[in-house]
């Protein structure tokens, strides 16, 4: 058996090498490479041969890369398109919220769980992944049409809502209180983090950049690595400043993400900036990350927990994918157009298994009800290509798949 205390070189070897193998095996099969990776932490992990362990350098790593992941996934939102996104987006990006998230706090008061436990379930029922909608999308060379574009803009805003909701149900983890003061306490110090890192977003990094272009065209002695080495420090300033206030590092993180996108480098800067925290995220840290969530998992669930999962499962359907249908009739997409949209809408992904993660190290989620809810994010994720597919065909055969050409719209003859 490897070794699970101190920094053991052939555990580092087992767990990339196995994240390789079983991540790449997943993306050839159409599905995310995260749960491939999963799927690898739980055979070689505890759960069933036992042949890797938690260990103490596994932790550091792992928290490095929730950390670059989610500075990534920050630098994939655009703030202006938040802004510009049509009424279909925010329709859905709500209904996809809204509903899941009661259902998920209903179950929770309706097991006896805590209210910290149930807020917890609701977001993780509300969760949705960007990534992995847009892989799916290319997939199916959808990326032109109505569905697509109303989707992706669904999804970035339900990240961003997501993580602004996941910013107070924390602090209000962390103040321990349900009193009219602590509540207050936690939406001042979330408001105030936020007006911090907008101004610092909107006025400091701007004069910050030029300052560093500068001296490059000037001196020549600042590179594309310095240009990286400041960008990992002004997200490490965020997450710092997050922590400062009793929120999690991730979210200053998102948030840097977000700022750095839109930086106006030069194109080359920004690109070796971009590939560099790409290839450490989804090359390295992440997937030791992912590969630990295997370690971490109990699969007595299927056995002791499976009316609850069963529940969960079925809520986590019905909420995503009746919540965006039901707030998208109002808009001027089709009736099936709204359904399809659901059915992408429905898979969980990488923001949703960071935020429970979170609440279970931070002992606000037990073992059992942490395995559900990564269960569920598997097991939503992994039917989002073949619902999809089917919407998709669906709505040719009743020529509603309308394709965007510049500010047209046609449908499909």
């Amino acid at each position: 058996m490897v070794e699970s205390t101190g920094f053991d070189v052939f555990s580092l070897l087992l767990v990339l090498t196995l994240a390789w193998v079983f991540g790449n095996g997943a993306e050839r099969l159409g599905y995310p490479a995260l749960m491939g990776e999963i799927l690898a932490g739980i055979v070689f992990g505890p759960a069933l041969l036992g042949l890797l362990r938690p260990a103490p350098f596994l932790d550091v790593f792992s928290e490095l890369g929730v950390f670059l992941l989610m500075v990534y996934v920050g630098m994939e939102v655009d703030l202006h398109d938040l802004f510009e996104l049509g009424p279909q987006s925010l329709m859905i990006a709500v209904g996809g919220f809204l509903l899941p998230f009661g259902l998920g706090y209903l179950i929770g008061e309706y097991v006896g769980a805590t209210l910290e436990e149930a807020l917890f379930i609701g977001i993780a029922m509300a969760a949705t992944s960007l990534a992995t909608k847009s892989r799916i999308l290319v997939d199916l060379d959808l990326l032109d049409t109505r569905i697509a574009g109303v989707l992706l803009g669904g999804a970035l805003l339900s990240d961003v809502g997501i993580m602004v909701v996941f910013a107070g149900v924390l602090g209000f983890v962390e103040t321990g209180s349900v009193t009219p003061v602590g509540l207050a306490t936690v939406v001042a110090k979330a408001l105030g983090f936020f007006v911090v890192v907008l101004l610092i977003g909107e006025y400091l990094l701007p004069v910050l950049w030029r300052r560093l272009e500068s001296l490059m065209q000037r001196y020549g002695f600042v590179d594309k690595t310095s240009a990286f080495s400041v960008a990992l420090l002004v997200a490490l300033s965020f997450a710092y400043l997050a922590a400062a206030v009793d929120l999690h590092m991730i979210i200053g993180g998102f948030v840097a993400g977000m700022y750095l996108r839109q930086a106006q480098l030069e194109p080359d800067i920004y690109d070796h900036m971009h590939d560099v925290i790409y290839d450490l995220a989804m090359g390295f840290f992440a997937p030791i990350f992912f590969v630990t969530i295997g370690f971490e998992l109990t699969l007595n669930v299927f056995t002791e927990d499976l009316a609850l999962l069963s529940i969960v499962l079925a809520a986590a359907f019905v909420g995503k994918i009746v919540g965006s249908w039901l707030f998208a009739v109002p808009t001027k997409l089709t009736s099936r157009e709204g359904l399809v949209i659901g059915f992408g809408m429905n898979g969980r992904g990488t923001v949703e298994i960071i935020i429970v993660s979170i609440g279970l190290s931070a002992g606000v989620i037990t073992q059992e009800l942490f395995s559900i809810l990564v269960f569920m994010a598997i097991f939503t994720t992994a039917l989002v290509p073949a619902t999809m597919k089917l919407g998709v065909d669906w709505l040719e055969r009743a020529d509603e798949l309308v394709y965007m050409t510049g500010d047209a719209e046609t449908g499909l003859d």
